[in-house]
């Protein structure tokens, strides 16, 4: 059970409001030590866990330059330039959207995100589409546009990524499988996301055209 101290160690750290980065190294390295390796061996698994895992800090690369993108008038730029799309609703962007990030998703393209396009650019045109054919509207309807923006997103890449034979979910359903003496193959796994993707993208399209029967409904009335 001592070899289960980085838990704790992490669970005390975090209650205590410790720095985050701090409290995971100590708890890995306490962890390394109980479990009988020496100081090398733990800075060799922590260096290839960080070269291994490192293309995430490229995310962070990415916030300033959308917060300087934002700043200079993204969001309204992109509320201005579906404006001028006289057809274009809420709930036909959201679909569109939906369609090519899932396609994305199936061909492990990274294109999506909430902080690089759904906030800056997707929510954005979603809500000024609606704006444009009904003028400003209601708090409860914009946050109903923001949840429908988010959804899309999760949508799409949680059902879309598993389509790719070679995603970290197809392995992992792939290695779990055989640990309960299942044999599947990814090719299999694969295949058999395919439709889910499919029908993903049908219900979400019902649900747009009914959101935005829903809305015309409500500004009728205003």
């Amino acid at each position: 059970m001592i070899k289960l101290i980085g838990i704790l160690i992490i669970i005390v750290g975090f209650a205590l409001k410790l720095d985050t980065i701090a409290v995971v190294l100590v708890a890995g390295l306490a962890t390394g030590f109980v479990g009988g390796l020496s100081f090398g061996e733990i800075l060799d698994i922590l260096g290839k866990a960080f070269i291994t895992n490192r293309y995430m800090t490229i995310f962070f690369i990415t916030l300033p330059i959308i917060g300087l993108l934002e700043k200079y008038g993204l969001k309204e730029r992109a509320a201005y330039l579906i404006s001028n799309v006289k057809a274009a609703t809420t709930g036909k962007i959201l679909s569109l959207y939906m369609i090519i990030r899932i396609i994305a998703a199936a061909l492990s393209l990274r294109i999506g995100g909430h902080v690089e396009f759904i906030r800056p650019l997707i929510y954005p045109m979603a809500e000024g589409a609606s704006k444009n054919k009904y003028g400003e509207l209601p708090d409860e309807q914009i946050e109903d546009i923001k949840g429908l923006s988010a959804s899309v997103e999760n949508f799409a890449n949680f059902f879309g990524q598993n389509v790719f034979i070679a995603s970290g979910g197809v392995l992992l359903i792939v290695g779990t499988l055989k640990e309960l003496g299942i044999e599947v193959t990814e090719k299999e796994v694969s295949a058999a996301a395919i439709p889910i993707a499919i029908i993903t993208v049908i219900l979400v399209v019902i649900r747009m055209v009914l959101f935005d029967k829903k809305l015309d409904k409500i500004m009728s009335k205003k």
